[in-house]
């Protein structure tokens, strides 16, 4: 991508209006095609991808290609994103399949029970941050709004993903099945860091085309504050 231009404080008022940002619930499916577990949380995060209050991605990590089968979907950053996760929470592994709801709440990702109620729990909370994004020729605009006061500094995340994507796995724990993969993260980027006092917008002056979804998320990786999406 091209250089960014980030906009902060008063120069907002030359930013168009934009339409009230929805608060959907961010949920994670650390996965991969190499492990056995994974179908059946895979078809959960399908399953929970048909919801308009949820965006569910799928980061499919690199560590269990050893076991015969290359997960093409893998990159060594999404499994080093779950690696921050583990060390925020003070975990000693990593797993899959793992669902984290929010950027807080995490669990074995087919707890269907567990993974509803979190998906509640965070619903139900008062949003701190509104964030919208919208299309400019080549160009995407992302504006963030503070909600509430004390919100401390953010990273804003610029994710592309993929609808769907069928898979037949030859060898492996998986050998002989053909599965679906549902919103397949395909590139994970920072674009900078806000410091969650009043508004700030960021441009992207060019943007492949393809789905997306914004992420405005607490270090550590700690709490997503507020998430969007947008068809580019």
């Amino acid at each position: 991508m091209s250089k960014l231009n980030i906009i902060l404080g008063a120069a907002l008022l030359l930013f168009p209006a934009l339409a009230k940002a929805e608060n959907p619930v961010v949920v994670e499916l650390f996965t991969s095609q190499g492990c056995s577990s994974c179908p059946p949380a895979d078809r959960l995060l399908a399953n929970l991808a048909t919801h308009d209050d949820i965006i569910a991605l799928a980061l499919h990590v690199d560590y269990w290609d050893y076991l015969g089968w290359t997960d093409d979907f893998a990159k060594p950053e999404y499994s080093n994103r779950q690696r921050r996760y583990a060390r925020t929470w003070n975990e000693r592994s990593v797993y899959t399949p793992q669902m984290v709801v929010q950027g807080v709440h995490y669990m074995v990702g087919s707890r269907n029970d567990e993974i509803q109620r979190q998906i509640m729990q965070a619903e139900d909370a008062a949003p701190k941050v509104s964030v919208s994004a919208r299309n400019e020729g080549r160009a995407i605009h992302i504006r963030m709004d503070a909600l509430r006061s004390g919100i401390s500094e953010a990273d804003i995340f610029l994710v592309r993903y993929s609808n769907s994507e069928t898979v037949v796995i030859e060898r492996g724990e998986n050998a002989g099945k053909t599965i679906e993969y549902i919103n397949i993260v395909k590139s994970w980027e920072t674009l900078g860091r806000w410091d969650g006092n009043g508004a700030a917008s960021v441009t992207v002056p060019q943007a492949e085309a393809g789905e997306y979804v914004v992420i405005i998320q607490a270090p550590g990786p700690g709490e997503i504050y507020a998430a969007t999406r947008l068809s580019h």
